[in-house]
């Protein structure tokens, strides 16, 4: 059928689907457009005002894990659409580093049978070893969150539930987030371990994105901008009583001094961070003097000045492993901001966001952990103690980043975490099988003291 001065009627529904097709750009044309941001610094008149190239991929990085990942708030699986997305997004900015080379020395076998000394290109070091390493982070990360698809036990209550307002209502400033509803009498056994077992595997890849991400901020350089912003001295830095506290004291107590001080929100730790961090760096430049003596002036000698820098050293250590949540310091910042080391932009940003959802999905088990034990003991009432304060991390968080770490972490062929139905016929057959050693072991031999 036809109607004067037009072709055929078109099927209504295929020419939607055709349209839609024909409007989704390609992946080549998404790539390109992405490409072309990075290559102007995100200036997209073109006038040469924009960013320098390391902070536009950084930028890119981030946003992109932003968007992709900032609707985690639940235990459950990622949109395949979102997954996808991020894996391919994702491999199109870490493609750079594949073209950031250093000579190495290597051997040539001319035709005569000779070997010649010649210098052939490879990936540079960092890059060969933490790349694959934070690969290998990302899909334990997004294979732990699959692994919820099995779970029934729990749910989520949204925040505009009218008919369970109040029971589960969230009692912290985190009111965006979903709260996890448990049964009447809690978590079966299996799955209360099933979810430890969950949370100490996302442990460990946020322990080994933290370590990354330290390793390579303190390999950035400190810019002058920031340098000159600092006060003269440690103790205009510090304030009187943190200044005593660190230097006067012979017998230091970190966890002592951070009892003292005021940590009740993210402001006042990141306050305290920027001050010692800064005094870190007023000591470390004094140390580093050519004749031993700043044109600042100062009383203190050479080694009471590095003892004082590894008190200092300590207690960020500490409020790193205690709050690892919290935004970055000014340092931080800095360093991010005027780094123009593209290699080590791109691992800062990757780790930084890997460190970022390991956070999310731990404080998310924890969520869930919490309902499960005010199920159990409703007299609990209390707020829960913070994620990560008796969580056992490692002692230095920059020991990770070795060869011998990164190479064990890289040769892992499957990520540690299981569903729910695999722990359990874990568990089985874990219980047989110590079953079956106490048997033949026999019974415990009780030696006198």
């Amino acid at each position: 059928m036809t109607i004067e001065g037009s072709g055929p009627l078109p099927n209504d529904e295929g020419t939607k689907n055709q349209q839609t097709k024909q409007k989704q750009p390609s992946d080549m044309e998404l790539m390109k457009e992405r490409f072309a941001k990075l290559l102007l610094g995100e200036d997209m008149s073109g006038g040469g005002k924009g960013v320098a190239s390391a902070l536009a991929l950084s930028n890119a990085i981030t946003n992109l894990a932003a968007s992709v990942f900032g609707e985690q708030k639940r235990l459950e699986p990622m949109a395949p659409e979102r997954k996808a997305r991020w894996r391919k997004e994702i491999d199109w900015l870490l493609s750079v580093t594949d073209h950031i080379v250093e000579f190495v020395p290597s051997t040539q076998k001319l035709k005569d049978g000779t070997h010649m000394e010649i210098m052939t290109t490879q990936q540079r070091t960092d890059l060969r070893m933490n790349i694959p390493a934070l690969r290998k982070l990302d899909a334990m990360l997004l294979d732990c969150l699959n692994n919820f698809k099995d779970q029934y036990e729990f749910s989520y209550v949204s925040k505009d539930d009218e008919s369970v307002k109040g029971e589960h209502k969230r009692k912290d400033d985190k009111w965006w987030i979903p709260t996890p509803k448990v049964p009447p009498d809690g978590l079966s056994e299996v799955t209360r371990k099933w979810l430890q077992f969950q949370k100490d595997c996302v442990n460990q890849v946020l322990k080994a994105a933290m370590a990354i991400n330290a390793q390579v901020l303190s390999e950035m350089e400190i810019p002058e901008d920031y340098i000159d912003s600092l006060p003269k001295n440690g103790r205009a830095s510090l304030g009187d009583s943190i200044y005593r506290s660190i230097t006067v004291d012979d017998y230091f107590d970190p966890d002592n001094l951070l009892s003292m001080m005021d940590l009740s929100s993210e402001h006042r730790i990141l306050e305290l961070k920027n001050r010692i961090e800064a005094s870190v760096v007023i000591w470390k430049r004094k140390m580093n003097a050519k004749d031993g003596k700043s044109t600042w002036g100062s009383a203190v000698s050479l080694e009471k000045r590095e003892l004082f820098e590894e008190r200092a050293e300590t207690i960020l250590l500490i409020i790193k492993h205690r709050f690892p949540g919290i935004p970055q310091s000014a340092l931080d910042i800095n360093k991010i901001e005027n780094n123009r080391d593209v290699g080590h932009a791109v691992l800062e940003s990757y780790s930084r966001i890997l460190e970022s959802l390991a956070f999310t999905v731990l404080s998310r088990i924890e969520d869930v952990l919490h309902a499960d034990s005010l199920a159990q003991n409703p007299l609990l009432g209390e707020p829960k103690k913070h994620l990560l304060r008796e969580t056992s991390l490692v002692s230095r968080v920059e020991e990770f980043p070795n060869s011998k770490e990164l190479k064990r972490l890289n040769s892992a062929e499957t990520p540690t975490s299981m569903t729910l139905s695999d722990f359990m016929g874990w568990t089985e057959k874990k219980d047989a099988t110590d079953d079956l050693s106490e048997v033949m072991q026999g019974p415990p031999v009780h030696r006198q003291t």
